[in-house]
């Protein structure tokens, strides 16, 4: 599968694989990411986007991806305010991982279903 050079690297403390996952580590990162690689949008919009994200946990999520770099947050100077997100290009270098990654999902969702069936009864 992998040689054990790259096997090595990848399981270093300060590789670029695994500081990925300090980036995607809440629950709506990816989702917040995968909405915003449609288009740029407020908060509302996003927030109705995302149906079962708290507006606390949207501004969270939104303030982690920007400080990685992966979204812009642009202010503009109107009454009332207006905010909009919008992908950086380093984020939309993400997008394609991130379909594929929803691609898998969807093919694997009867072991994925499974898999949240055996944990909810303790199985797992």
């Amino acid at each position: 599968m992998t040689n054990s050079s790259s096997e090595n690297f990848v399981l270093r403390e300060n590789c670029p694989q695994r500081r990925i996952h300090y980036v995607l580590n809440g629950k709506w990162t990816s989702m917040v990411l995968y909405a915003l690689s449609h288009s740029a949008m407020r908060t509302g919009q996003l927030e109705r986007t995302l149906p079962g994200i708290s507006k606390k946990m949207l501004t969270q999520t939104l303030r982690e991806v920007e400080s990685a770099g992966l979204v812009k947050r642009e202010v503009f100077n109107v009454v009332p305010p207006k905010v909009e997100y919008s992908l950086t290009p380093l984020g939309e270098t993400f997008v394609e991982p991130l379909q594929a990654l929803y691609d898998w999902a969807a093919r694997n969702s009867e072991a994925l279903d499974q898999l949240e069936r055996n944990i909810q009864a303790g199985e797992v």
